[in-house]
């Protein structure tokens, strides 16, 4: 392989169009926006017939290529742990001499908060209870409420929450994190792809791999804030009485996306950073307070099962032959293999835009397993106490899962000071979909401007605008069937981008060889 490999005459910007104050690559900025618009019109003027089409290409996706799915994620995790163990670890990402702009606890914060801080929050209770009751099938066709099904239900949960998301997520972002730094190319998708197919890159076919990673983005978090609004306003509605009505939610929905315009002016210091490490300590305080308040001995227990069941059923659990939990199988893992596969340019690229400094090492082991033990910790505590509410028959969990906004405040009730541990959950809540929407507002942004590091402050505006904008419409004007359809088209996105994050592995393979031998010949 010669060293010319990432030769290129390419400029970052070349095609953009300064306006209104924006830095605007054309043509992935205005048909982006035009396809969100047209999405948005056409969902709100008929919910009910874009969530039936929208579902339609989402369970096709799901029932005739289940397959690749899994065999995708399994792919994504060997090659991690090749990467771990390979000399290409050496590597350091934006070159031999590079330091880190982060702390590790400033870096490890805002990684874990863009990756899937709010879902821990919205699922840590509700998806073990779903498990342990049969609410949607249980895994590995268990028999729901025995104390297998306890074990399996929070090996399951963390089966979905923890190596092979943050594997997806850890393709993307070193991927993206070295062709940008270590070879000078755009902080885009497209870049991931030079090594393939070189400075074709840059012509349609690399647009069109930047506009499917906007919509991916921006329907996943205005999924995201839609659901996260919801929760919310359940919290407040168990807490303070609030009605829970669409009203209630839009307002969460505008004060959430004020704090995420301010936040994306400031920055990533001024504002992301500043956000996460707040939510992290807020998410550490209320973890400790559950494991203290809460049945701490059955935590234990929980802490150790889950571990156990965890390794025990990770490989049945990755199998996709002979399955016969189908119900289970494709309602709930595939359907999360293709979320975090869609979630991934999002998360992915503002893992890369964070990273600078870390060797591929350091970036994988930090990025794959460090989440992987807190979230272990994490469901341990939540989903622990919740099962055992349930097997005590206490409370409303009892009764099984019924809103699963509701679930987390449920679990408080049997608690000491509820109130206030309830508002910390809401606060939590609301922060985490900050940190979210003005983490991928910054990634938007990055895509949007021709792979540019830090778009102009209107930019930025924009996208932050833009995200809590369909959201709340969709809200309003179609209800859960509008906010359905975003969320099934979002699901859709993945099928085509699990073939691109394949191709994206044999891409950085080649990268990272050819740096070697550019870092042995000089």
């Amino acid at each position: 392989m010669s060293k010319d490999l990432f030769e290129t005459e390419y400029e970052v910007g070349q095609d953009n169009i300064q306006a209104l104050g924006m830095d605007m690559h054309n043509p992935v900025f205005w048909v982006s926006a035009i396809l969100v618009l047209l999405f948005v019109t056409g969902t709100i003027l008929l919910p009910a017939e874009a969530k039936q089409a929208f579902d339609g290409a989402k369970g096709w996706s799901i029932n005739n290529f289940d397959w690749l799915f899994m065999v995708a994620g399994n792919i994504f995790i060997l090659f991690c742990f090749y990467l771990i163990f390979s000399p290409l670890s050496k590597i350091r990402i934006g070159g031999q001499d590079a330091t880190p702009e982060f702390s590790m606890m400033s870096w490890f914060a805002m990684l874990f908060a863009a990756g899937m801080g709010i879902g821990l929050m919205f699922w840590s209770v509700a998806e073990p209870t779903a498990y342990f009751t049969d609410w949607w099938g249980t895994p590995l066709n268990v028999e729901a409420k025995t104390e297998a099904a306890a074990d399996l239900a929070m090996g399951a949960t963390m089966f979905h929450w923890g190596l092979h998301p943050w594997a997806i997520y850890a393709v993307v972002g070193l991927s993206l994190a070295f062709f940008t730094y270590n070879k000078d190319l755009p902080l885009t998708i497209r870049s991931a792809f030079y090594p393939l197919i070189e400075d074709k890159s840059w012509g349609w076919f690399g647009n069109l791999i930047d506009i499917v990673a906007v919509l991916a983005t921006l329907f996943g978090l205005a999924t995201s804030l839609g659901f996260g609004a919801q929760q919310a306003a359940s919290g407040l509605h168990f807490l303070f009485d609030i009605p829970n009505t669409i009203n209630t939610q839009i307002a969460i929905i505008i004060g959430v996306t004020s704090v995420a315009v301010l936040s994306v002016v400031r920055g990533l210091d001024g504002g992301v950073k500043l956000l996460s490490n707040l939510n992290m300590g807020l998410a550490a305080l209320l973890l400790v307070f559950v494991f203290i308040f809460g049945p701490t001995l059955a935590i234990l227990i929980a802490m150790y099962n889950t571990g156990v069941a965890y390794v025990e059923n990770i490989i049945p659990l990755s199998n996709w032959l002979g399955r016969g939990d189908e119900k289970f199988y494709h309602g709930w893992t595939v359907f999360y293999w293709a979320w975090w596969i869609s979630w991934s340019p999002f998360v992915g690229m503002f893992i890369a835009r964070i990273s600078k400094g870390r060797t591929v090492r350091e970036f994988i082991t930090a990025v794959l397993l460090v989440p992987t033990v807190v979230t272990l910790i994490w469901m341990s505590v939540f989903g622990g106490t919740a099962l055992d509410q349930i097997q005590n028959n206490v409370g409303e969990l009892a009764n099984g899962l019924g809103e699963v906004s509701l679930a987390m405040f449920q679990m408080f009730t049997h608690l000491p000071m509820t109130n206030v541990i309830s508002f910390i959950g809401i606060v939590l809540v609301l922060v985490f979909f900050i940190t979210s929407s003005d983490s991928g507002s910054l990634v938007i942004d990055s895509i949007t401007a021709g792979g540019k590091v830090d778009a102009p402050v209107p930019q930025r505006i924009f996208w932050a605008v833009i995200e809590g904008a369909v959201a709340g419409a969709l809200l309003f004007g179609g209800g859960k069937d509008a906010l359905g359809a975003l969320q099934a088209a979002a699901i859709a996105v993945g099928l085509p981008f699990t073939v691109v994050l394949l191709v994206m592995c044999v891409s950085l393979y080649k990268g990272l060889k050819h740096e070697m031998t550019h870092v042995v010949d000089d």
